[in-house]
Formats: structure tokens, sequence, C-alpha cells
């Protein structure tokens, strides 16, 4: 069964790469390049079942985003990525630079899916 997901990040081809290897895990796959594009695509889009974003973002970072999709959202499974940030609030999160294998390997623990 395919999941679909949004990935968020601000640099584009890690934006791309990040998606690609969603879509090589099955999974149905969405981009935005900032939260407030995220927030957008989770109201237009309930079949996203799963938020990947990137957590320093300019703007709205993805603690921000988190917490406002988790609002509209509250069964929405996030995962957080990040090369220097934090974790905060309980989220699984993945450090940058990753594998496709660190991925399914932490998308399958964390949220149980693709």
């Amino acid at each position: 069964m395919s999941h679909t997901v949004l990935v968020v990040d601000d640099d584009p081809a890690v934006l791309d790469a990040i998606a690609s290897m969603l879509e090589d895990l099955g999974c149905t796959v969405l981009t935005a390049g900032s939260g407030p594009a995220a927030l957008n695509q989770l109201r237009q889009n309930e079949e996203v079942a799963i938020l990947v974003t990137d957590i320093n973002m300019p703007g709205m970072d993805g603690h921000e985003l988190a917490e406002l999709a988790r609002r509209d959202c509250p069964q929405l499974k996030i995962l957080q990525l990040s090369g220097r940030e934090p974790r905060r609030g309980g989220l699984p999160m993945i450090r940058k630079p990753f594998s496709f294998e660190d991925l399914a390997r932490v998308m399958k623990q964390t949220v149980g899916v693709c």
C-alpha cells in the first residue's frame, strides 16, 4: 500500500533527492519548498499521511511547521530532517546527510510505512 508523503525542504536539490528516495520506497510524494507552501499542500491534500520536513528553513522552521500541521491534522506522522538542529518536541529525526538505507530504516522504525 502506497502512502502519500509531503517532503519539505528549502534546498531544491535536497528536496528532489529525498523525494526520489521516498518514491523508490514506494511512497506517493508531494513536495514543498517552505513551511507556508507545505501547510497549503496539507490543506489541499487530505491523503497526506506523513510529513517529512527539514528543520532549518527561513521564515517558518520545521518545528513550527510540525506544530501547525499537527493542529490541522492530529493523525499526521512527522519525521524531521536536520544537519545541525537538535531534536525537539519528541518527534523522530534523521540527521543529514543520510543514505537511502538510512532513510528506509528510519521511515520503517519511526512512522511504520513505506
